[in-house]
């Protein structure tokens, strides 16, 4: 919301300065977003008058002018505008001013061999428009040496401020001038309407054609005026538009703009000549269409409400008018239109045809009903003013509705709810100034919001009035409550888990995603869902139909989308909740990620080196462990089994177990799986639940030191066990470290080989055993004792035997 500094005034009778408004509408919650002082930016450019205008001794196209700025001797500048000349008036510029459109700062020079000691400036040079044939022509009466801002009216600073959806009062100046009046800046002008005096019957009708469905329209209302003279509308209310960022089209146009700034009441006008008998407020109907004021044709539907004529649709209601209807300089009788709308119905129109404008902006979040009929006043009261004419009487359809309600209002709530301390006397008086009407005796008051206060319909509301204009400064400074001990945590276990889990996957380069909760039924079958407890009763849309069982198929779904429009090494992963069952137990928070094409954690696509590879389980895996790590679980003690699910492929996947609970899964995706979903491969992919990772075991009280290394050196043993195939590497490493954990600290596979010397159903698997002492060196009968405790635990646990 946009309004000059000026224009507030005309609504506010306050000595206060510019700073001490800006700060005051912040505080009453109408946050200042921007002021644009192009007063304060134009100082430096002041009006000169133009002594004499000489041929340049050098060039054709140039003058060498003597300027005067009502100080000091005149001003040699050498100009190339072709309107220079002697007894102009026009706007000077002395050497080390900065120009506004260029950002370029002026310098005594020479020009072909004649010195310039400042500059006559352009509209285009000065920010103002894109005019530059010549320079600009001031008024013949503007003092010289003056301010050449303030000799255009440009020294009225512009506030833009950000208005929230529940204040539509404050859509309008006279709404902000009464919030500041309220908080002690100054004192509102209220200014009566007066009724306009009908002196012939309006030519014309309107009717309200619901037929069994809701009204859309509560109340319209309109008024003609004949004999006017439309076209470009005053200096002063062009002057208004422009400084807020509207382009002056016409008197008629104008003055409703002027009035949906200035007092939150959107009008539109229709040309008499142009409506064809009576108007017919209405829903639209299947295929009706409506060339708009914007130039654009909008196809209309059944929901959506149209002011209509003999011949068709004329009008969008609330929103936009008709481009056939409209106003121009041929225009003579007018009809003044003043409605009120639903906001729903206004919203939804809007969003449907993506039409933004200035009615639909304030319709939608609710006006003033009380002031429909005086907006319709007021705006015959311009016109006249403007265009002349005379008027006909008032033409209602509908009625105003009723929105007077009570609210019984303890005084005791304002401090019981903010803990600000306020007498009787200073709530009561906010609440009057701000409109409020407030009857009864303490403790407990009547009050009866305004109209244009729709928003309020509650005690806490009352107390957000009384505490946002006496000012959040005045709300004392509580401490917590303590009890003795630390205080608790914001963040569960649950939530810490999942920050950070994302803060692990985003480093690895996957991107979040954020996809629907609901998947198809066929889909919600592939990954282990699709029960009908989890089906949608009144699903958003035929293929959103089931709660998710895995967030997979979204990101399959995302990633695929990436891949269609061009980017086939998608990276992606999603938090959130999935859904094995309708009770709450059932309901899990997980964590998911995919990788697509050669998208690994190294880098994609191609490079010098030559291309990265395809994307495989082992990438999955990698990105589940930094997860689980960070999400604090046990990693070292996982155990890792091939009994991914189905929709995994089965030689390429693996669970990760604490014990019997499986706590993620990876590997990659199913063909058949892909197919179903229309995804192209390869893909690989993880699931990880955050819910089953377990707390951290509590620290030990006693004090370890932060790096505890053995003095002695650590030996290492190759062995190479020849086992069943079927027999995982995973097994003989666990049974390796299981010997001694004292003495072994580490256990890996380097090696697998199945071939000649090794039987069909055998393989052989070689892994290196770290021992480390801590008391002292090992001798070669100790270190030769552990070997052979190595290698008969893992024989008798998986099989084995050693490799010749």
């Amino acid at each position: 919301m946009k309004f000059t500094l000026s224009w507030l005034k005309e609504h506010l009778d306050t000595p206060a300065s510019l700073d001490e408004i800006l700060e005051r509408l912040t505080l009453v919650g109408l946050e200042v977003e921007g002021v644009e002082d192009k007063g304060k930016a134009l100082a430096p450019f002041v009006v000169g008058e133009v002594l004499t205008a000489e041929k340049h001794p050098n060039a054709d196209k140039l003058r060498v002018c003597t300027v005067s700025i009502g100080a000091g001797d005149p001003i040699q500048v050498v100009c190339g505008a072709p309107n220079a000349r002697a007894g102009l008036k026009t706007v000077f510029a002395a050497p080390g001013t900065v120009i506004p459109a260029t950002g370029t700062e002026l310098k005594i020079g020479k020009i072909r061999d004649v010195e310039s000691r400042g500059m006559l400036c352009s509209a285009r040079e000065m920010g103002l428009s894109e005019e530059h044939d010549g320079i600009l022509e001031l008024p013949a009466d503007a003092p010289v040496g003056a301010p050449f801002a303030d000799v255009l009216g440009l020294g009225d600073p512009v506030i833009e401020i950000a208005v929230t959806p529940n204040r539509a009062d404050c859509l309008g100046i006279s709404g902000i001038a009464r919030d500041l009046a309220a908080a002690g800046l100054g004192t509102l002008k209220t200014r009566d309407v007066t009724p306009v005096a009908g002196v012939f019957p309006a030519p014309l009708g309107v009717r309200l054609d619901f037929g069994d469905t809701p009204s859309l329209c509560p109340a319209f209302g309109l008024r003609v005026v004949r004999g006017v003279k439309n076209g470009p509308s005053p200096d002063w209310l062009q002057a208004k538009l422009r400084a807020v960022g509207l382009r002056p089209i016409n008197a008629l146009v104008d003055i409703t703009n002027l009035l949906t700034l200035d007092r939150d009441r959107p009008l539109h006008v229709f040309d008499l000549k142009k409506v064809s008998g009576d108007l017919v407020v209405r829903r639209a109907k299947a295929g009706e269409s409506l060339l708009a004021l914007d130039g654009r044709t909008y196809t209309l539907d059944e929901t959506m409400c149209v002011i209509a004529d003999d011949k068709g649709v004329e009008s969008l209601a609330g929103i936009m008018g008709g481009e056939e209807s409209g106003c121009d300089e041929a225009t003579t009788d007018v009809v003044i239109e003043s409605a009120l709308w639903e906001p729903i119905n206004i919203a939804q129109t809007g969003r449907k045809l993506s039409i933004n404008s200035d009615a639909r902006f304030r319709f939608e979040r609710g006006i003033d009903p009380a002031f429909m009929l005086p907006g319709l006043e007021l705006a015959t009261h311009l016109v006249m003013d403007l265009c002349g004419g005379e008027p006909s009487e008032l033409v209602v359809a509908g009625s105003v509705p009723d929105t007077t309600r009570t609210i019984d209002f303890p005084f005791a709530e304002v401090k019981r709810l903010s803990g600000l301390e306020a007498s009787e006397e200073e709530m009561r008086g906010v609440l009057t100034r701000l409109g409020f009407a407030v009857s009864g005796a303490a403790p407990v008051v009547q009050v009866v919001p305004p109209s244009w206060r729709g928003d309020v319909d509650g005690k806490a509301d009352l107390v957000e009035e009384v505490v946002r204009i006496l000012g959040l400064a005045r709300v004392p400074l509580t401490e917590f409550p303590r009890d003795g001990g630390g205080r608790k945590p914001v963040l569960t276990a649950l939530q810490l888990r999942t920050r950070k889990a994302r803060r692990a996957l985003a480093a690895r380069g996957l991107v979040e995603a954020v996809t629907w909760s609901f998947v198809p039924s066929d889909e919600a079958k592939l990954f282990g869902g699709g029960a009908p407890e989890l089906a949608l009763a009144n699903p958003i849309a035929a293929d959103l139909s089931d709660m998710r069982p895995s967030l997979l198929p979204g990101l399959l779904r995302a990633a695929q989308a990436n891949a269609d429009r061009g980017y086939g090494d998608a990276a992606l992963f999603e938090v959130g909740q999935v859904f094995a069952g309708d009770k709450p137990e059932d309901q899990r928070m997980a964590a998911s990620g995919v990788r697509r094409g050669t998208a690994k954690p190294n880098g994609s696509g191609r490079f010098w080196q030559g291309a990265a590879g395809a994307v495989d389980a082992f990438d999955a895996k990698a990105d589940a462990l930094a997860l689980l790590a960070a999400a604090g679980a046990p990693v070292a003690n996982l155990q890792v089994s091939a009994d991914a699910p189905g929709w995994y492929h089965p030689g390429r996947s693996g669970s990760f177990r604490l014990g019997p609970n499986v706590i993620g899964v990876f590997g990659e995706l199913h063909p058949s799986v892909l197919e179903a979903l229309d995804v192209s491969g390869p893909v690989a992919a993880f699931e990880i639940i955050l819910d089953k990772v377990p707390e951290p075991k509590a620290k030990a009280t006693k004090v370890k030191p932060p790096l505890d290394l053995s003095p002695f050196q650590p030996v290492k043993r190759d062995f190479a066990f020849v086992v069943d195939r079927a027999v995982p590497a995973a097994d003989i490493l666990r049974t390796a470290l299981g010997v001694d954990k004292k003495l072994v600290t580490g256990a890996s596979v380097f090696d697998v080989y199945q071939g000649p010397g090794i039987a069909d159903d055998k393989k052989s698997v070689a892994v290196e055993v770290v021992l480390q002492p801590r008391e002292r060196t090992l001798t070669d009968a100790e270190i030769e004792a552990v070997a052979g405790r190595i290698v008969a635990d893992v024989a008798k646990k998986t099989g084995a035997t050693l490799r010749g």
